[in-house]
């Protein structure tokens, strides 16, 4: 007898009933608070070297300058999504054996750690070592919190938290780019500089140290964080979910429905080998290829932009301030995408957000390319970008954790997330290089095709929106 079929049905049912009948604010402290925040400085690391390594190249690579700079990015870029690769496809998948909470705390502290030793760097090396293991804590930490946050929302707003925790990931990007700006360019009169700048000789250093504190504070955090229920009931810890279940019900304002347990079907057999059951199960290898191919493709286009956006513009000959502000201007797009998300998410189906995001990315790329030489139109154009190529992302996060069973949720996420991610590799490898040898509109419209494929492919995809995860995938 299966290790999960020992726990009575009727007694995983009730809890798993409870859960699922818990209004919006009974976990929002947990959704939009510690995870978020979490969220917020791996999205902060991610962001950072954006503006600030036009300095960073200028001082630990000799001879290297901002007309330059593009041809030295791949490197730290690509071994930032290496480690990315890591976190999804080896740390993430312990939270399904070891618990959401702990593997989620762990793995934030490589964020610490990876900016600790970027922010020390002499030379271009050591500063490439840590951002590989920066971007351990983004694999591990997208798959560990967003798998936590679908397994603790009711399933009517599974989305939405996904979406509420994104803003807090908007803000760290926004935070990431705008102390580049802040810190490593010179002051001078809009729109050619921020009048605030400090430029401080070595600006770049200082966002490391300021992620570094971040992380450990972001360790503390997380490690306050209740387990998931989910987690507990497949582990036959049902004491211990209900408890959970419970100081969860005390927040909720009003009296609350009645469970209803008929949606929940008997436990199956706890995966021993995470991978092999993917694989071995029809529906969620097919699954798992769909989403690894809709990924890949979508995050050819979300990392040529969101790394390398200030690098790009400096390339198709704006001068680094004004690419600076360019992308500043894209960040507060990706603010407000976040705000407009967590409210809107759960008004289509995950599926029909990409076609969405792909039109907007689109259209704010050709208003840069014919219109970018007026800044109020450059501006307004990285605006529309930033928000397009995120809007699908918070749901298409949330669909990626539905996809898959609570037993490898975790596993199922950080397979098609890290692979997928290979594609944001192929967007600076490949792709970026050839933008300063094309025309602005041809070179924005490559970056942003990819966006459109992973658009058609998602149109395949499973309908997840305001289903029980134990009906969705058993």
């Amino acid at each position: 007898m299966s290790s999960s079929a020992q726990v009575p049905t009727r007694d995983r049912a009730a809890v798993l009933a409870r859960l699922d009948r818990l209004p919006r604010q009974a976990v929002s402290h947990a959704a939009t608070g510690i995870v978020g925040f979490a969220m917020f400085v791996i999205f902060y690391c991610n962001f950072d070297i954006n503006v600030s390594f036009l300095q960073t190249c200028g001082q630990i690579v000799p001879a290297c300058t901002p007309a330059v700079a593009q041809s030295w990015l791949p490197l730290p870029v690509c071994a930032y999504l290496a480690g990315y690769v890591v976190g999804c496809l080896l740390i993430a998948p312990l939270s399904d054996r070891l618990g959401r909470r702990p593997v989620l705390a762990g793995s934030v502290g490589f964020a610490a750690l990876g900016s600790l030793i970027a922010a020390v760097a002499g030379d271009y090396g050591t500063f490439t070592i840590g951002r590989a293991i920066t971007g351990i804590a983004m694999g591990a930490v997208l798959a560990v919190g967003n798998t936590y946050i679908g397994e603790l929302a009711p399933h009517g707003a599974r989305a939405r938290y996904t979406a509420t925790t994104f803003v807090l990931c908007t803000l760290g990007a926004m935070v990431g780019i705008g102390l580049g700006l802040v810190l490593t360019t010179e002051a001078a009169p809009f729109p050619e500089g921020m009048p605030v700048a400090f430029g401080l000789a070595s600006g770049w250093r200082w966002i490391h140290w300021v992620a570094v504190i971040l992380g450990a504070l972001a360790v503390a955090a997380a490690s306050r964080l209740p387990e998931s229920p989910r987690w507990l009931v497949e582990h036959r810890r049902i004491d211990d979910a209900a408890a959970v279940v419970a100081r969860l019900e005390t927040r909720a304002k009003g009296p609350l429905s009645e469970p209803d347990t008929s949606t929940v079907p008997p436990p199956a057999e706890h995966a021993r080998h995470a991978y092999r059951e993917l694989f071995v199960d029809r529906r969620y290898r097919n699954r798992a290829l769909l989403l690894v191919a809709m990924w890949f493709t979508g995050y050819a286009t979300v990392f040529s932009y969101s790394t390398g956006s200030t690098v790009v513009l400096t390339s198709l000959h704006f001068t680094p301030p004004v690419a600076g502000m360019i992308s500043a201007a894209g960040g507060v797009g990706f603010f407000v995408q976040g705000l407009f998300s967590a409210r809107y998410s759960e008004v289509l189906e995950r599926r029909y957000w990409l076609p969405v995001g792909a039109a907007m990315t689109v259209l704010g790329a050709v208003i840069i390319a014919l219109l970018g030489a007026d800044i109020g139109w450059a501006l307004a154009g990285s605006f529309l970008v930033f928000f397009g190529f995120n809007v699908w992302v918070p749901p298409t996060f949330a669909l990626s954790a539905e996809s898959f069973p609570t037993r490898v949720r975790s596993a199922g996420f950080g397979l098609v997330d890290g692979i997928g991610v290979l594609g944001g590799a192929m967007g600076v490898l490949v792709i970026a290089p050839l933008v300063p040898l094309l025309a602005p509109l041809p070179a924005l419209l490559l970056v942003s095709s990819f966006l459109v494929v992973a658009a058609v492919l998602a149109q395949f995809t499973p309908r997840t929106r305001n289903r029980a995860l134990e009906e969705l995938s058993p």
